[in-house]
Order: structure tokens, then C-alpha cells, then sequence
């Protein structure tokens, strides 16, 4: 059972970065890519808890950090903490609710952003911090909430279906017996 879920996510991970790295490179806007990486952290940390969005925020960021990274751990640190914090969220979790995935994708990539300019930027002496935001956190955020309109709902419905089928076979389990 557990397994099948932990190769989903996996899966999805490697889905989401693949086509954060290619195709979405080809829809940039003014070369600003949604996270689709962040995405995925928020919706499973937030559809499965605190310890599923460590888990997907460490993959998702160690991934970001083996192929685009100057420091290993540093996106996953990132990731993680953003994925504890939508983990966090799991009690307000409602089905088909999309409006608190949305707001909770806004405010981990305007943290992310604010993260990655503070640890690269920042300590370099590029002071410029309103530059940044308006060139590049807010078009990312919103740009990545509206691809979460579409990504979470798949997300969602992808969970949902593997949770029923984890409940027939527990059930079935039980039947057995």
C-alpha cells in the first residue's frame, strides 16, 4: 500500500521537474517559470501532512539542487520548510477546496523567492530587493498560482483515487480474514 504512494509521489516529482525544466521553459513569460516542484510540495504536504510535505520538499528541492544548485541542500532546506508549513495546513484541508491551496502556493513562492533572494542576492551585495520583487517573486507567484488551478486539481484527484484504492484493499485485507 505504502509503496504504491511513495512511487506516485515520486513519479510526480520527477513529472513536475521535467516539465518545470522543458516545457514550461518554452511557455516563460519574460523568463519567469512557474515551480511546478513547489506546487507538488504544497499540495502533498497539505492533502497528507506535515511529514509528507518534509518528505516532498527535501526530494523536491535536493533534485533542484543536484542539477541547477551551487550548494547542495540549500533548495532543499527551502523546500522542506515551505512543505512542513503547508503540512501544517492539513486540518483546513476540504475536498475540492482550492482556494487555500492557491493562497498557501502565493505565500510559499513569495517565501521561496524572498529565501533565494536574501541567501544568492542579497549576501552578494545586490541590494536592489524592490527590483526583485517586482521583476521576479510576484510574476513567479502569480504565474504559479494559476498553474496551480489545473496542477492541484490533477494532484487531487490522482491522490484521491490512490486513497480509495489503499481503503478496497485494506478492507479486502480485513475480509480475508
Amino acid at each position: 500500500m505504502r509503496i504504491r504512494r511513495k512511487l506516485f509521489y515520486i513519479l510526480a516529482i520527477l513529472v513536475c521537474f521535467i516539465l518545470q525544466t522543458t516545457v514550461f521553459q518554452g511557455l516563460a513569460i519574460g523568463s519567469i517559470v512557474p515551480n511546478l516542484l513547489l506546487i507538488a510540495t504544497i499540495s502533498f504536504g497539505f492533502m497528507q501532512g506535515k511529514v509528507t510535505g518534509i518528505w516532498t520538499g527535501f526530494l523536491c528541492g535536493i533534485l533542484k539542487d543536484i542539477f541547477y544548485g551551487n550548494l547542495l541542500g540549500f533548495y532543499a532546506l527551502i523546500y522542506l520548510c515551505i512543505g512542513y508549513g503547508a503540512g501544517c495546513c492539513t486540518k483546513i484541508f476540504y475536498d475540492e477546496e482550492i482556494r487555500v491551496p492557491m493562497f498557501l502556493v502565493a505565500v510559499g513562492d513569495v517565501i521561496y523567492g524572498l529565501a533565494v533572494y536574501g541567501f544568492q542576492f542579497l549576501l552578494r551585495g545586490r541590494t536592489d530587493i524592490l527590483f526583485y520583487i517586482r521583476r521576479i517573486i510576484i510574476p513567479e507567484a502569480i504565474y504559479t498560482v494559476l498553474i496551480t488551478v489545473v496542477l492541484y486539481k490533477l494532484l487531487f484527484i490522482l491522490n484521491k483515487k490512490l486513497t480509495e484504492l489503499e481503503m478496497k484493499e485494506r478492507d479486502s485485507f480485513w475480509l480475508r480474514k
